[in-house]
């Protein structure tokens, strides 16, 4: 089944997925709330080299994608925390062999470029 992008289809699944996951926090992101929500502060502390603005763009898209929930806790100081909806939860699933494909090649990733610099 193709989906759509505006008026472009999609030639297969992952069209569509790697748009809404697309660039490299929004994975990294899913990967710090799966398992607990997070306030802002604790998601930015546990996602190192993103700045604060970057953040809160990737989550407001996160949000509009159905990904993040957003809950605002009325009380002093305000508290909001981040957490994932069941679309985020599946996609996280989805994620999960390509991070062990990661971990398994980063070595050899890494050499190769290193390689390629010195040449």
């Amino acid at each position: 089944m193709s989906g759509f992008k505006g008026d472009q289809p999609y030639s297969c699944g992952l069209g569509p997925a790697l748009e809404v996951i697309g660039g490299k926090w929004k994975a990294l992101i899913l990967w710090e709330i799966h398992k607990q929500p997070l306030r802002f502060g604790e998601l930015r502390r546990r996602v190192p080299g993103i700045s604060e603005k970057m953040l809160i763009q990737q989550l407001r898209e996160m949000e509009s994608d159905g990904l993040v929930h957003r809950e605002v806790f009325h009380q002093v100081p305000p508290r909001v925390e981040y957490s994932v909806t069941e679309a985020g939860a599946a996609l996280d699933d989805a994620l999960a062999p390509l991070a062990d494909w990661g971990e398994r090649h980063a070595e050899r990733l890494l050499a190769q470029r290193q390689i390629q610099r010195q040449a």
